[in-house]
């Protein structure tokens, strides 16, 4: 692909003057919020020439904005890409961030600049997260504009990356993938051997995320999850500890089995602690028992479905990372049981 945005160098800076007054992140959102869009390029072009603490400073206060106002960055990131390649390692990735933030709640806001991102996660001397947090960037715009990562070249880094030793690294590729797999199943319906090769990878998002991708493959491919039927079986088997990963196997065999007949044994029941857990298994179970057989086969009930593994997935990934807990009657934040005793968000006592 032509690159929309051209690679600049790295970012070389000069140390300001006396009479050099950093750039203030409120004169930013002043401009995003009466859509002075040229006012706001040419403050991140002095930006860009601040030093280091300052670039370092002010853009995680953007980021912080962003989540709030994604849709006030439309037309600016291309700008933004200017310090994806910052001499200074910390700022790299917090413009990463920044754009998982864009492309997460404004997918469109971020397409313009795949190619700026891919050129980041195919950057073999890149730092390793800051490669993983442009991937799950690519993955949330292919999920909502799958023309727009189409690149074979953008997919196969994201099959390479699942081979990284670095767990949270290897979870963002993983998540990648499943986004790609929600957005178009028809672009890994030949990659499913590959990626149930790692099926059985110690960290279980990564095991959750490719299990999620291969059920999406099979709501329009089914036949094609052939390849990948023995380690899905040993995710349904109790090997796997985690139930999601256990459901998310059943839903993807039982989608496999409605079209070529051929049974894997499934339990009558898995022992799951927490009723959502349950019925999550539950229902995949039964779905998977019925597939393959004269039984009526019910995808209404939020399996089977892309549209049920759209809207589920996210709120399965809150309850597999949200720790057994209090939560911070002032902020929210869940706490651990067994954790400090002052919220280390926000100070309180719990």
């Amino acid at each position: 692909m032509k690159p929309l945005v051209a690679k600049p160098n790295r970012i070389s800076t000069r140390p300001m003057t006396s009479s050099d007054q950093p750039p203030s992140p409120d004169q930013l959102f002043s401009l995003l919020s009466e859509d002075a869009f040229e006012e706001a390029v040419t403050w991140l072009n002095d930006l860009s020439t601040a030093d280091t603490e300052t670039r370092k400073r002010t853009l995680q206060t953007v980021r912080s904005h962003a989540e709030a106002n994604p849709g006030q960055f439309d037309g600016l990131a291309a700008q933004l890409t200017t310090f994806l390649t910052d001499e200074d390692r910390a700022i790299r990735l917090t413009t990463a961030k920044l754009f998982v933030t864009l492309a997460r709640t404004e997918p469109a806001v971020a397409r313009p600049v795949v190619d700026a991102l891919a050129d980041r996660l195919a950057d073999d001397e890149e730092f390793y997260y800051v490669r993983a947090r442009c991937a799950e960037a690519l993955g949330y715009v292919g999920r909502e504009h799958p023309e727009a990562v189409s690149d074979p070249a953008i997919l196969a880094d994201f099959r390479i990356g699942l081979s990284f030793d670095e767990p949270e690294v290897k979870e963002k590729l993983a998540k990648a993938l499943e986004c790609v797999a929600l957005g178009d199943p028809s672009r890994l319906r030949h990659q499913v051997e590959s990626l149930a090769e790692h099926l059985d990878d110690d960290g279980e998002l990564v095991r959750y995320h490719l299990c999620t991708a291969l059920a999406a493959v099979g709501c329009e491919h089914p036949g094609k999850l052939a390849d990948g039927r023995d380690a899905l079986a040993g995710r349904l088997s109790d090997t796997d500890e985690n139930p999601y990963t256990r459901g998310r196997a059943a839903e993807a065999l039982g989608l496999l089995e409605g079209v070529n007949g051929e049974g894997v044994a499934v339990p009558d029941e898995i022992d799951v602690d927490g009723d959502e857990a349950a019925e999550f298994v539950r229902s995949r179970l039964a779905f998977s028992r019925a597939a393959g057989t004269e039984q009526s086969v019910d995808r209404t009930a939020n399996v089977g479905t892309l549209d049920s593994l759209q809207s589920g997935t996210e709120a399965v990934v809150d309850a597999m990372t949200t720790p057994d807990g209090d939560e911070c009657p002032h902020c929210g934040l869940a706490v651990p049981e067994g954790g400090p005793p002052m919220c280390p968000r926000c100070g309180a006592p719990r």
